[in-house]
């Protein structure tokens, strides 16, 4: 029986700590937030696009991907297409500010195992819940292999000498290589083309990876700049970096890792991780243009309407 509940717990502490759950440690006082619809000012991607992010206590890194300027001077709507991370653990007050977003349809990019350990999403009424696993190479069992091995030398030897930064890199080529994770990325682009499934959130569990990359893609596709988009990608460090700190912290004392700095690689995002995937998209489509057409299916009409849809 001791033997389940160390497993029991060993799971819980990777599920908050590796895939990026909020830890206890990094709530908030509900009483000290900001209105769910308030911009941040302090965050912007450039002198003239905010970032509006929508403060809760159960996740850190959500936001409404409007604003941004295109190459033609335009916009990107607000309050039409929002990116998170896992929902699972939102408090009720999160979840009543999530209601006055309006959300018709919630995409989730987890794969089963995430969604087993971290909980089903915590969303107001009216939503309709899409899943769309992608493929994240079975890091989420790695991982709770190697900090349920409480071992430092196998630790250093899964994760040390750039093997985590290595596996980061490889997951980003599936978002192109692999023929299920491109259904799932291009079904969302074809929900937030169509006006019934909108306004749309998509997510992850930690909301920087496959949500970053689903991101980069529809910034790109809507004629957001590229250094805009990787702004907004990078964005994730910011709003992550506390929490992720405070697990990491949490791992150590909890004696399961003497290093846990080990899993800085897997927490962050980083320019390299997102040119993996774009120079495998060259690679393999020409362009990323020809990762949207071909890779992904989506003819021009779509294209144009997704532009339409989201663009003023």
């Amino acid at each position: 029986m001791r033997a389940v509940r160390v497993r029991r717990a060993t799971g819980a502490v990777v599920s908050a700590v590796v895939l990026g759950a909020l830890p206890a440690v990094a709530t908030t006082d509900a009483t000290a937030r900001p209105a769910a619809t308030a911009p941040l000012a302090a965050v912007t991607a450039t002198a003239t696009d905010s970032v509006r992010h929508i403060a809760l206590q159960g996740a850190v890194n959500v936001r409404d991907l409007g604003g941004y300027r295109t190459d033609h001077g335009r916009h990107v709507r607000y309050g039409q297409v929002f990116r998170a991370d896992a929902l699972g653990r939102l408090t009720d007050a999160d979840v009543s500010d999530l209601s006055a977003l309006g959300l018709r349809t919630v995409v989730d990019l987890r794969v089963p195992l995430e969604v087993q350990r971290d909980g089903a999403d915590r969303l107001p009424a009216g939503a309709t819940v899409v899943s769309r696993p992608v493929d994240d190479l079975g890091l989420y069992g790695r991982i709770m292999a190697a900090i349920g091995s409480k071992d430092p030398v196998e630790q250093q030897e899964l994760l040390g000498d750039g093997k985590a930064e290595q596996l980061m890199r490889d997951i980003y080529r599936t978002f192109v290589t692999s023929p299920d994770s491109r259904r799932q990325f291009a079904g969302t682009l074809r929900d937030l083309a169509n006006r019934k499934q909108a306004p749309l959130l998509y997510h992850c569990t930690s909301g920087k990876d496959r949500t970053g990359w689903m991101s980069y893609l529809l910034l790109r596709a809507v004629g957001v700049p590229a250094e805009t988009a990787e702004r907004d990608y990078l964005l994730s460090n910011d709003f992550r970096s506390e929490a992720d700190r405070a697990s990491r912290e949490q791992l150590r004392k909890a004696g399961l890792m003497e290093n846990p700095d080990l899993l800085i690689p897997l927490q962050e995002v980083r320019g390299d991780y997102l040119d993996a995937a774009l120079d495998q998209a060259e690679h393999d489509y020409g362009s990323l243009r020809g990762y949207l057409t071909e890779g992904l299916g989506l003819d021009t009409p779509t294209l144009a309407k997704l532009r339409s849809r989201l663009v003023k």
